[in-house]
């Protein structure tokens, strides 16, 4: 049985294996023949030796950059840099072969936006082995790190009649026939005759029912797939991303500030601690400061100040932003960076914010202009977590409404959480990918995303 190429590069050499996996690179001369396989398991490739005598010139001629094959051989010590063990081959299988001359991924450099056009096989690159294989390890360690606090792992639904954020940018789910739609007496469109029976969409948060699930099971979080149809085109945007949102029961907004910052160091301490290799490579090819800039998140503690604070820090600064500083004005990424990067260097959670720029949800302060929600900040991010403590009062939620305008015919559900046995909650949003840009040293967050959604774009 073969193994992983990660395992058979840890182990003594001496014994007879089997590696499976995909041809990186071929080289050599007319004795012998150096193959670079790699099976995803890890970054690092492991190669393959091969008397070209002791094999048929034809079959030697399909092994191509992108083909696949299973080889068999002894593992031996090698006697090249970079590795401590290569295989000395005794046969070798040709599983899949790729054509040279149509093969995309040849050995040079290829840029980010062609990788994005091929995204069915960016993943056999390096970077992108890399980045995915980050991925996946911070999922687990977002599991780990709820579970090992006693949290439930709550499902909510991808298909929802409410607008979380009320922002009204939510894709549309329907059966209707575009083409024959019904329509009331009115002449709008009769969504009684919908599958649910009603407009419903794609969920932009799974906060509000995560927030059901708070007031019943103390805490609770969710790790799922959301939706906005923002007509986007930045660096920092998708229709389609991850978000990770935990919902605590009896947390005031002090207490969330404090799980905010633990859980994002947890995260980064097993992202070094776990994917060691993959960051050394991007930290050498993508960005030669992302060890460092990952390790000062765990020496320091994050800074915490006011949005008033930072709205004074930003006014006497002398920067001459893009966007100018005033109270009551949304952040935006240079103010956020600014006060991170250049400021403080160091993370920064904001708190107390003017109540006309944040969600009709989150808990009025009892000046009336402010709310306690909290943005944790981070350098070449921005804002990386967003959260509150959730208002608890269902009169002053119902005026916030009111005042807002709101529909509340898709809410009833939720208002009867501060209607039957209330109680001071609160909650963050952290959105994966952007966690992984930062985890990862990557730019742009399409590439951080095996298939990524963005306007005009549904490849794959």
């Amino acid at each position: 049985m073969h193994k992983k190429i990660k395992q058979l590069l840890q182990e003594a050499p001496g014994s007879e294996v089997i590696a499976k996996g995909w041809v990186r690179t071929k080289r050599g001369n007319k004795n012998v023949a150096f193959i670079a396989l790699n099976d995803g398991s890890t970054i690092n490739n492991i190669q393959v030796v091969c008397e070209v005598a002791a094999f048929d010139e034809e079959l030697l001629k399909q092994v191509t950059t992108g083909a696949c094959l299973a080889v068999k051989g002894k593992l031996v010590e090698s006697i090249g840099s970079g590795q401590a063990v290569e295989i000395q081959a005794s046969s070798i299988e040709v599983l899949g072969t790729a054509d040279p001359e149509t093969y995309p991924l040849q050995k040079k450099g290829h840029s980010m936006e062609f990788l994005r056009e091929i995204a069915h096989l960016r993943p056999r690159t390096n970077t992108f082995g890399a980045v995915l294989r980050i991925r996946h390890a911070m999922a687990f360690a977002i599991h780990k790190f709820f579970n090992d606090k006693g949290f439930v792992y709550l499902h909510t639904p991808l298909i929802t009649a409410s607008d979380c954020e009320g922002a009204g940018e939510m894709f549309q789910v329907t059966t209707l026939d575009p083409e024959n739609l019904p329509r009331t007496e009115e002449g709008k469109v009769d969504y009684s005759q919908d599958f649910f029976g009603r407009f419903t969409s794609l969920t932009v948060s799974g906060q509000l029912e995560g927030e059901l699930g708070a007031t019943a099971l103390g805490d609770i979080y969710t790790f799922g797939p959301t939706f906005r149809a923002e007509n986007s085109n930045t660096p920092r945007h998708l229709a389609e991303f991850w978000m990770i949102e935990p919902e605590m029961a009896f947390y005031d907004v002090n207490d969330l500030m404090d799980l905010e910052e633990e859980f994002i160091k947890y995260l980064v301490r097993y992202a070094l601690d776990n994917c060691g290799d993959d960051l050394a490579f991007l930290n050498k090819m993508i960005d030669n400061e992302l060890i460092d800039r990952l390790r000062s998140v765990l020496d320091t503690p994050f800074v915490r100040i006011t949005y008033t604070e930072a709205i004074d820090i930003l006014s006497a600064s002398g920067r001459k932003f893009e966007f100018p500083v005033s109270w009551g004005v949304d952040l935006q990424s240079e103010h956020e960076r600014y006060l991170v990067e250049q400021h403080f260097g160091r993370p920064v959670i904001l708190t107390d914010y003017p109540k006309d720029i944040k969600a009709f949800y989150m808990k009025q302060n009892d000046d009336g202009r402010t709310v306690r929600g909290t943005d944790v900040l981070f350098p070449k991010i921005g804002e990386i977590i967003g959260g509150s403590e959730r208002e608890s009062s269902l009169e002053k939620l119902n005026a916030r409404i009111a005042e807002l305008g709101m529909d509340t015919t898709n809410l009833w559900w939720y208002l009867d959480t501060r209607r039957f046995g209330t109680c001071p909650h609160s909650g963050f949003g952290l959105g994966f990918e952007r966690l992984l840009l930062f985890v990862t040293g990557m730019s742009n967050i399409r590439d951080v995303i095996p298939f990524p959604r963005t306007p005009k774009t549904a490849e794959f």
